[in-house]
C-alpha cells in the first residue's frame, strides 16, 4: 500500500528516511505524525530507526541500502555508526564508505539485486557496494540525469523513473533490473522521483502532495495493490478459524 505523508512540511519523503525490506531509517527531530506513519505499516515486520548522519537529517540522500547492507558516507560519526549498529537486524551489515560523491543516496539506486549507479563513483566503492548489499553494479543515467538515486525509485518489484525516460532507456532498464519499468512523477509533477517516494516489496511512503493518478501508477508499478489484497485474504482466514475455533 501507497501512504502519503510529510516531514515538518516537506512532501520529500525519501530525503529524510531510507526504507528496505529489512530495516528503515527515518531523520530524528521530526513531528511524532511522521514516526507514527511508519511505525503503523511497518513496525510489525522491520525496526524503525531514529537517526542523524552526520548530524544532518538527510539520511536519504545520504545513505543507501537493502536487506543486506547499509552504505553511510565517511563523515558518520562514531556515535551514530554504534547506534546505528545496535538498531539494525544482525544479518545487515553497515560500512562507512571514503567517497567524494558522499550524497550516497543520489548517486546510488538499489534493490536487493541490482543497483545502478552514477558513472563518476570511484572503483573501490563500486567494489564495496557489490560486496555489502550483494548485489550487480551498473553504471548508469536516467534521461540523461546521472544522479541515478534522485531519478529512480526501486524494489524487487519495480522502478519508477524519470518522466522524459525514453521508451527504449526503460526497456533497457528493466532488462538490467529484471523488473517492470514505468516513468512518472510524484507529488503533483515533481520528477525527483527519490526525493518524493520511498518503498520496499509490500510498502511506499510518499509526499502528500501526491495526486491519486501519481499513488494509483506508483501502486501498480510496485505491485503494492497485492500485497494489500493478501493481507486482506490472511486477516480474513485468520478471522475465520478464529470464528470456528
Amino acid at each position: 500500500m501507497a501512504t502519503r505523508v510529510q516531514y515538518e512540511n516537506s512532501n520529500e519523503v525519501g530525503v529524510f528516511s531510507r526504507l528496505t525490506n529489512t530495516y528503515c531509517l527515518v531523520a530524528s527531530g521530526g513531528s511524532q505524525n511522521f514516526y507514527s506513519v511508519f511505525e503503523s505499516e511497518l513496525a510489525d515486520d522491520i525496526p524503525v530507526i531514529q537517526t542523524t548522519i552526520a548530524g544532518i537529517r538527510v539520511v536519504g540522500r545520504l545513505t543507501v541500502g537493502n536487506k543486506n547492507g547499509l552504505l553511510v558516507p565517511s563523515n558518520t560519526s562514531d556515535q551514530e555508526l554504534q547506534e546505528l549498529r545496535n538498531s539494525l537486524p544482525d544479518k545487515v551489515k553497515i560500512r562507512r564508505v571514503e567517497e567524494k560523491l558522499s550524497a550516497l543516496g543520489n548517486c546510488i539506486a538499489t534493490n536487493d539485486y541490482v543497483a545502478l549507479v552514477h558513472p563518476d563513483l570511484d572503483q573501490e566503492t563500486e567494489d564495496i557496494i557489490a560486496d555489502v548489499l550483494g548485489v550487480e553494479v551498473f553504471r548508469q543515467s536516467i534521461a540523461k540525469n546521472v544522479l541515478v538515486g534522485s531519478y529512480c525509485a526501486l524494489s524487487n518489484q519495480g522502478a519508477l523513473v524519470h518522466p522524459k525516460t525514453t521508451t527504449e532507456e526503460q526497456k533497457e532498464l528493466s532488462s538490467l533490473l529484471q523488473v517492470p519499468v514505468c516513468a512518472g512523477t510524484v507529488n503533483r509533477g515533481s520528477d525527483v522521483i527519490g526525493a518524493g517516494i520511498v518503498v520496499n516489496d509490500w510498502a511506499a511512503f510518499c509526499g502528500l502532495d501526491t495526486t491519486s493518478i501519481e499513488l494509483s501508477t506508483i501502486e501498480n508499478i510496485f505491485n503494492l495493490q497485492e500485497a494489500e489484497t493478501n493481507d486482506l485474504v490472511k486477516d480474513m482466514r485468520s478471522s475465520l478459524i478464529d470464528d470456528l475455533a
